[in-house]
């Protein structure tokens, strides 16, 4: 009798439950697979225009030198006359903003948005 009792109140999913989950999971990596490109050309140029601005004083040299970065990065999203180049105070400030386009189906696309600046990072040296 004991053992009737307790399968009355087993718990789980059932086979639909199941399917529904694991199509939601597959759709759920299918666009993190697509976006992680997106990610990494975000973090490749944002480690370029750190690097940029440690390494040149003017605005000719720091373009120069980061359209040299990107092609070695193989970076296609943003340009070197994309940067905006400004002085604040005594320290050069980088700024970028771009979008990036991911196809999901045949007419669905994802826009991701990614914008980044020099301003609040501290230099190489340590000084803010």
């Amino acid at each position: 009798m004991r053992g009737l009792r307790g399968a009355g109140r087993q718990r789980g999913l059932s086979l639909i439950g199941l399917t529904f989950v694991g199509a939601i999971v597959a759709v759920l990596m299918v666009v993190g697979f697509k976006v992680v490109p997106a990610i990494n050309e975000y973090l490749a140029i944002d480690r370029d225009v750190q690097k940029v601005r440690t390494e040149a004083d003017t605005v000719g040299g720091i373009r120069n030198k980061f359209e040299r970065y990107i092609q070695i990065d193989d970076i296609h999203s943003i340009g070197a006359k994309d940067l905006d180049i400004t002085k604040d105070g005594d320290r050069v400030v980088i700024s970028y903003a771009y979008s990036y386009s991911v196809p999901l189906l045949d007419n669905v696309r994802l826009v991701i948005d990614f914008a980044g600046t020099t301003r609040d990072r501290p230099d190489r040296a340590g000084a803010p």
